[in-house]
């Protein structure tokens, strides 16, 4: 016989467990966007990929997106919810990508883009490299129109042994009080036949003139685009004007700063280590985990996002430093899904709200299939500092990334409790046409080849209605 005193023990017991069991589940779910709208940017599969997104601060309702093959600009006036398409591709080069896009303190938009005519050796880039260059593209009206002629980040003619300019991406310093407010700053990868470098130009003239590139690493990496090379640029400007810089390089996230509006930077360190930050994944070309960094301008806090497979499958992590990039925090592990659950999580991208300091990680999941082949768009969000990240189902429906080149990276910007991404996404194939009795259709017993390549789609959340 159970005593009253037993009995009310594993009661107590029990209800632990199921709490126990209920915040567990709870952890793991993924939760409904808020008020999210998703717009594709191109309704026609193409070579469309790597697209980034950027909110004028000024005037939060002029939002512009890029994206490539080759550079394309898309604008809204309605802070997302409507967009028009421009072909902002250089007449002068065949091929034209890598894009990002940024606003200055003023209100004008840039694009920032490679070009050239023909790639060399397949990843050894430098190898056989032809005439190529970083160029930035202004419109001093949000996005609408663009002007004709673009700027000169770094150009190469024709000469052997020329180096490859790569994987660009466009800063500004957009804060009042800065003694830099207006600098623009691009950091790239420059492939050389012995080599890959880290380099940063800056402009102090709304773009239209930019500095000799500076080398900021610590040592070169390897010429190959593959583990070892110093590549995966991004940037944050401080509202004093300072600029902190990442990269991925020997498995390491390597940071640096400059106080003196990009002239010169500190002694690059590694301030995390990871896994190899290339790896291979099922039914995917290629995948990195490059790192993106941000600073809260309220806080003063910086941030850091990479993903990596330290635990088995792909996992996205961050760490924030709380002086200025001295100490780093431990990695918090970004998607909530069970740990070592075989499930790849990857491209990641960071924002952080200027406005209210929320933490904004949006990445593709492949939590829903088994198989770990097909993913979803989720949107991790904390209000905390980074320290607990709910998960949100941006998208609901997998898709699948083979038979397609996906890119190197997505985008992502937020303001006011708006969050904007930008990403690719192989388009899911109809339903097969049946007639009244079921039955496939005529036309579908022998279906047309599906359109191949991918779009660019762009999604808004709104955490603020």
């Amino acid at each position: 016989m159970i005593s009253a005193a037993d009995f009310s023990r594993r009661s107590l017991v029990i209800c632990l467990a199921f709490l126990i069991q209920s915040s567990f589940l709870f952890a793991q779910e993924l939760l409904k966007t808020p008020n999210a709208q998703i717009i594709p940017l191109t309704p026609t599969p193409g070579y469309f990929t790597e697209p980034s997104i950027a909110v004028d601060p000024n005037n939060p309702q002029q939002v512009v997106a890029v994206f490539q093959d080759n550079a394309h600009a898309a604008y809204s006036q309605d802070q997302g919810r409507s967009w028009q398409v421009v072909d902002v591709a250089p007449k002068d080069f065949r091929i034209s990508g890598d894009v990002s896009t940024t606003f200055d303190h003023q209100g004008h938009a840039f694009i920032c883009y490679i070009a050239f005519d023909k790639l060399g050796t397949m990843n050894y880039w430098a190898h056989g490299a032809t005439r190529n260059g970083i160029f930035v593209r202004r419109s001093l009206d949000g996005g609408k129109t663009w002007e004709t002629d673009d700027h000169a980040v770094a150009e190469h003619g024709n000469t052997p042994g020329i180096p490859f300019e790569d994987k660009p991406y466009i800063v500004t310093d957009t804060n009042p009080r800065s003694r830099f407010a207006g600098n623009l700053y691009v950091g790239w990868t420059r492939w050389r036949l012995t080599d890959s470098q880290m380099v940063i130009s800056r402009s102090t003239d709304d773009g239209k003139t930019w500095s000799s590139p500076v080398e900021i690493d610590a040592h070169p990496g390897l010429p190959r685009d593959d583990n070892g090379a110093a590549e995966g640029f991004d940037g944050a400007v401080a509202p004093d004007g300072t600029l902190y810089s990442v990269w991925a390089q020997d498995n390491d996230i390597m940071f640096t700063i400059s106080r003196d509006g990009g002239k010169t930077f500190s002694h690059a360190r590694a301030i995390i280590h990871t896994a190899p930050i290339m790896f291979a994944m099922e039914a995917l070309e290629r995948a990195n985990g490059f790192p993106q960094i941000a600073v809260d301008p309220k806080s003063k806090r910086l941030y850091v996002t990479w993903s990596d497979y330290r635990n088995g499958d792909i996992d996205v992590f961050l760490s924030s430093s709380d002086n200025g990039g001295k100490r780093w925090s431990p990695a918090v592990r970004v998607n909530n899904d069970p740990v070592h659950d075989g499930a790849d999580q990857f491209f990641q991208w960071l924002a952080v709200d200027p406005t209210d300091g929320s933490l904004n990680v949006m990445f593709y999941d492949r939590r829903k299939d088994p198989q770990n082949r097909k993913q979803i768009v989720t949107l991790a969000r904390s209000t905390d500092g980074g320290r607990t990240f709910p998960n949100y189902a941006w998208t609901e429906s997998e898709f699948e990334s083979n038979g397609v080149f996906f890119g190197d990276y997505t985008g992502l910007a937020a303001y006011g409790g708006r969050v904007y991404g930008a990403w690719m996404e192989k388009p899911i194939p109809p339903p097969p046409a049946t007639n009244e009795a079921g039955k496939k259709t005529e036309e579908e017993k022998e279906p047309k080849p599906a359109a191949r390549g991918t779009i660019v789609v762009v999604g808004t959340a709104d955490f603020g209605r």
